[in-house]
């Protein structure tokens, strides 16, 4: 097991920061409205040599607005980390401070910034949080529903049977579940959950912090019917109720529930079933259709 201690010196128990080495800050940026900025981040954002952007376009206009000009505007997205990733690193480690910024909210959530900072951590680089606006968690506390314990999934896949693999895995979560959604998948993904989870009490909002910024607060059927009167626009987050006492209670006696499905087929193998017959019951223990449970046995081998 490796230990990191990173202190206000930025030390590595595993390194030491290398000599004459700049600095990763990951800084927020607005959601919405331009307020939404910090003193710290605008700041920051004048000081660093380099600020690397997920959209360069996106951020031209947020730094024009407040009057920031880098020294260098730096391209690093989804489809350029691999190339781009080393060279910001090389940068950061001849000297320079480099700002990664996202097109909104908090960097490196649901974002290839992650990676970049896996990568500065790999090389003993301090990484500094530059912290602010954040769309999940600003649905959250204006959704209505417990905030004690909640989940952030982010986007769900594209492939039905991934989003069947990824919601079965959270049907049992007892805490507020949080999900990135865009405007021409969001009533799909309401179908999805209601068949993972049942008609749960759900929170959709939208356009957070914009002009047009809306929550609609209901069932998933409410909430679907309210979509099928007004077609949706804007970047949603889905917030939904955990697993209620009730549904725990009802579902106790469903022993199966704490085992993955490989599990789940692997403990009537061992009864004896044929492999065949274990995946049919595991099927229908959990609702599912036994292509699906084959798909997933096919995935982990």
């Amino acid at each position: 097991m490796t230990i990191s201690c990173q202190s206000s010196f930025q030390n590595n128990i595993h390194g030491s920061k290398p000599e004459g080495c700049g600095s990763l800050y990951l800084v927020a940026t607005p959601i919405g409205n331009l307020e939404d900025m910090t003193y710290r981040a605008v700041r920051t954002l004048q000081e660093c040599d380099i600020i690397a952007a997920e959209d360069t376009r996106q951020t031209r206009k947020l730094l024009s607005h407040f009057e920031i000009s880098p020294s260098m505007l730096f391209s690093y997205h989804e489809h350029n980390k691999a190339a781009s990733g080393p060279e910001l690193i090389r940068y950061i480690i001849e000297g320079k401070n480099l700002a990664l910024v996202s097109d909104a909210g908090l960097p490196a959530i649901s974002d290839p910034g992650a990676d970049l900072v896996a990568l500065a951590i790999s090389h003993s680089i301090p990484v500094i949080p530059i912290p602010g606006a954040n769309a999940a968690l600003s649905a959250l506390i204006a959704s209505g529903l417990p905030t004690t314990t909640f989940t952030f999934s982010g986007f769900l896949p594209r492939e039905r049977k991934d989003i069947r693999a990824v919601l079965s895995t959270l049907a049992l979560a007892q805490g507020t579940l949080l999900f990135y959604e865009s405007p021409h998948r969001v009533i799909k993904t309401l179908t999805h959950l209601q068949e993972a989870f049942g008609n749960r009490r759900v929170v959709l909002a939208r356009e957070l912090t914009k002009r047009y910024e809306e929550f609609v607060r209901g069932t998933i059927e409410e909430c679907s019917a309210w979509l099928a009167e007004h077609p949706p626009l804007g970047e949603y987050v889905i917030v939904v109720e955990g697993e209620s006492k009730e549904e725990a209670d009802l579902a106790g006696s469903a022993w199966w529930r704490a085992l993955s499905i490989e599990e789940h087929v692997a403990h009537y193998e061992v009864s004896g079933l044929a492999r065949k017959d274990a995946m049919k019951k595991a099927a229908s223990d959990r609702g599912l259709s036994k292509r699906d449970v084959y798909n997933t046995l096919l995935s982990k081998e």
